[in-house]
């Protein structure tokens, strides 16, 4: 299994609950097809530097995620298919990356890392 990291924009006319159904969408889609969860983060709701679909605004959300890469391609084409979706990213993470990511989640709860402590 390959780690990923996927970035998503929906759109801002979404009620709390629809925000929360349509995260929870993806979240599904990657345990029901063999991928586990690792991180989720709603970074919540941002201007956006150019208009997309004439909004200017979009509720952000970073999943990272490991699962065979030939699933990708069947997430991307769900993202395309939800009309709640304005824009997403999805990125393959290298060990560099992963540990990084790990760093960034641990700098978030508030905890040390290695490299704080030293």
């Amino acid at each position: 299994m390959n780690n990923y990291e996927t970035v998503f924009i929906s759109t801002p006319v979404l009620s709390s609950d629809e925000y929360s159904k349509t995260v929870k969408k993806y979240t599904d889609f990657l345990e029901k097809n063999g991928g586990k969860l690792v991180s989720k983060e709603d970074w919540g709701i941002r201007t956006l530097a150019y208009p997309i679909q004439k909004k200017t605004s979009g509720f952000y959300t970073l999943i990272e995620f490991q699962i065979d890469g030939s699933m990708i391609k069947k997430m991307e084409v769900e993202f395309k298919r939800d009309e709640n979706i304005m824009r997403f990213l999805t990125v393959s993470l290298d060990k560099f990356a992963v540990k990084y990511a790990e760093g960034r989640r641990a700098r978030l709860s508030g905890k040390k890392t290695e490299k704080t402590e030293a």
